[in-house]
């Protein structure tokens, strides 16, 4: 694949992971049901850059040093995920009311162990579309971009039902947030299930998954 095109699907490929479930359910319990989209889209755009932080230093040493990440740490790392994903989506059914999101730290971390978690296969897909270091990084690069204004536009979108229905706006408010959390507990279960059972986290050999070489 020549450069340009390599680094445009990097960056449509970035829009896209930021919308898969897992991603979606965990910041949706943070900033889900807030009437404001600037402030939503920040919060999305935080836990973009926890991601992408994450992604460059890992994922960019798996790629400089052509160096596969060891099964049982990349699955220890989704297993972490799961965890989080899970206690995200019992703290967002339990609270009464939406606590306002004042600093960026918690989606930050978010993005982080997020990015952390894909980092083995965002670098296996980087050393099977590039060919030079500085194409691998460029790529990367637009990669991390389109994550960051993917989740940004993603999680401004989460604000709609409010803005939609704001004269019932604790009762929508209650829905979002009790639908973000029960599917941030749903996706951690089934998460944690596949990579502990299915995966062997725990088995003194464990099955690598079919994006392990």
């Amino acid at each position: 694949m020549t450069l340009l095109p390599a680094l445009a699907f990097g960056f449509v490929l970035g829009v896209k992971h930021a919308t898969d479930a897992d991603h979606v359910a965990a910041v949706g319990t943070i900033a889900g049901g807030g009437r404001s989209a600037r402030r939503a889209a920040l919060i999305g755009a935080a836990w973009g850059t926890g991601h992408s932080a994450s992604v460059l230093v890992v994922g960019g040493a798996l790629v400089l040093f052509r160096l596969p990440m060891p099964v049982r740490i990349a699955l220890a790392l989704e297993f972490l995920v799961a965890i989080m994903l899970v206690a995200l989506g019992a703290r967002a059914l339990l609270m009464r009311r939406r606590e306002p999101v004042r600093s960026s730290t918690r989606p930050l971390l978010i993005g982080v162990m997020h990015g952390l978690a894909g980092s083995a296969v965002l670098a296996l897909l980087v050393l099977g579309t590039t060919s030079t270091a500085l194409a691998a990084a460029m790529y990367l690069v637009c990669f991390c971009l389109g994550t960051i204004a993917g989740m940004a536009l993603v999680t401004a979108a989460l604000t709609l039902p409010m803005r939609l229905s704001s004269t019932r706006a604790l009762s929508v408010e209650r829905a979002v947030r009790v639908a973000a959390g029960i599917a941030s507990v749903g996706i951690g279960i089934v998460l944690a299930h596949r990579v502990g059972v299915r995966d062997g986290l725990f088995a003194a050999t464990p099955i690598p998954p079919t994006w392990a070489p």
